[in-house]
């Protein structure tokens, strides 16, 4: 390429114009610092001092004078929340909705950061005002979610559900609680007094449909099991006994895990009906199959109830060979105890002779090794405090323990994530 001479003019150029920029800018900045308001420094000094207090006064101060600080406020507001300062929180975003020069846009932020640290704070009713605030809204689909665990904190099932419609004209996803919910209202009418038949059905068809749409997508085996649970409460409550035992049974065939759950139902429907002998064979067929504590505890109290006490120990020797359990073992000493305020359980029985002392039916060993000079009562208390601590469900998110079954989890409000079955045949 050829030398042009006006190069040597034209490079130099360029390097100035750079070194003027490059003045001009500084200057600027230079500019901008001095004009920040002492404000802004003595806030940065009280946060380096941790006093949040009066360094909070100041960035107010200064978001009066700047508006251009209102990110600083958004990021103090959100720190203070996860920090827990909740009070500090609210007076950072109060602060910023009190200006009436605020753009609209930084506005709507504010009221929903304000409804996240009135919700954190548990303050439920102004957030679900201030929630309500920015339904029309950018932030209209976290606003929905937010209300949705208001109401369900509240137990008003209604506006959940139509929170949940809501949040289905926004986006397209399941929302697998919403069949709980109409459970919820079906349970409430079902425990009125006088029970609100009509309202139960239709909840439950309510849950049906929600179910149906649910089964779609995949879900859970769980809502169908509480939706026959309740259909076969509902029944009872209108004297449907047939009804009653065909929604029970039906759980043993949507999910068989659950029919530590319905146990005792199944077998109190079939006796209603005339029908103890089939309802005993239909649950150790069941426990055959599917194992599991509950079942095997109403199996053996009917056994030891009707048939009496060898026929029990022979089904219990079996079941706990086959699935050996602590928890098993404390349940059948407690129905021989109650048993034997009744009727005391004679050593001479378990060996082999009947109540007047006559030879008879030979006991089962298990039997015999348990029960030969020991004392019932001691041996269960001693049992016992060690399986308490077993004989209980837990949460699979949070970990929360409790002596009953909940369709929702009071420690982390998550829906279905308690299994049906006890800490001991789980680990």
């Amino acid at each position: 390429m050829d030398f042009q001479t006006w190069w040597l003019i034209f490079v130099p150029l360029l390097f100035a114009l750079g070194w003027i920029a490059a003045r001009v800018d500084f200057r600027q900045m230079l500019s901008e610092t001095r004009s920040l308001p002492n404000s802004y420094f003595k806030g940065l000094n009280f946060l380096l001092n941790e006093e949040p207090d009066r360094a909070i006064d100041a960035f107010v101060e200064v978001a009066k004078l700047d508006p251009e600080t209102t990110e600083l406020h958004f990021a103090l507001g959100s720190l203070f929340r996860r920090r827990g300062e909740m009070e500090r929180a609210i007076r950072v975003h109060q602060s910023l909705l009190s200006r009436s020069d605020l753009p609209q846009a930084d506005r709507e932020a504010a009221q929903h950061e304000l409804a996240q640290d009135f919700l954190k704070a548990g303050m439920l009713d102004r957030a679900e005002q201030a929630y309500e605030a920015v339904l029309d809204t950018r932030f209209a689909v976290p606003a929905v979610r937010a209300l949705i665990r208001i109401y369900e904190s509240e137990h008003d099932w209604p506006r959940a559900i139509d929170a949940v419609k809501r949040l289905r004209a926004l986006v397209d996803e399941p929302v697998p609680q919403l069949v709980h919910y109409h459970c919820e209202m079906a349970l409430t009418a079902l425990s009125a007094k006088p029970a609100d038949l009509a309202a139960a059905e239709a909840a439950l068809d309510a849950a049906d449909n929600a179910a149906r749409e649910l089964r779609k997508d995949n879900g859970s085996a769980a809502s169908e099991v509480r939706i026959a649970i309740l259909r076969a409460r509902l029944a009872a409550a209108q004297g449907n006994s047939e009804g009653e035992r065909k929604y029970l049974v039906s759980v043993l065939n949507i999910a068989p895990q659950y029919g530590s759950l319905v146990a005792a139902d199944v077998l109190e429907s079939h006796r209603r009906l005339g029908q103890a002998d089939e309802g005993l064979e239909l649950l150790r067929d069941h426990y055959a199959r599917h194992p599991s504590l509950d079942v095997f505890n109403v199996i053996f109290r009917e056994i030891r109830g009707t048939q009496g006490h060898r026929p029990a120990w022979a089904f219990a020797r079996e079941a706990l060979r086959a699935h050996p359990s602590m928890l098993g073992l404390d349940r059948l000493l407690e129905v021989e105890l109650a048993m034997g305020e009744k009727r005391p359980l004679e050593y001479s029985e378990l060996a082999g002779h009947d109540a007047n002392g006559e030879p008879g039916a030979a006991a089962p060993s298990a039997v015999l090794e348990i029960a030969a000079g020991a004392d019932f009562s001691l041996l269960r208390s001693i049992i016992h405090r060690h399986t308490q601590r077993l004989d209980r469900y837990a949460c699979r998110v949070c970990g929360f323990e409790a002596r009953n079954f909940y369709w929702q989890c009071p420690g982390c409000n998550g829906w279905e994530t308690y299994q049906p079955r006890r800490l001991e045949e789980i680990r």
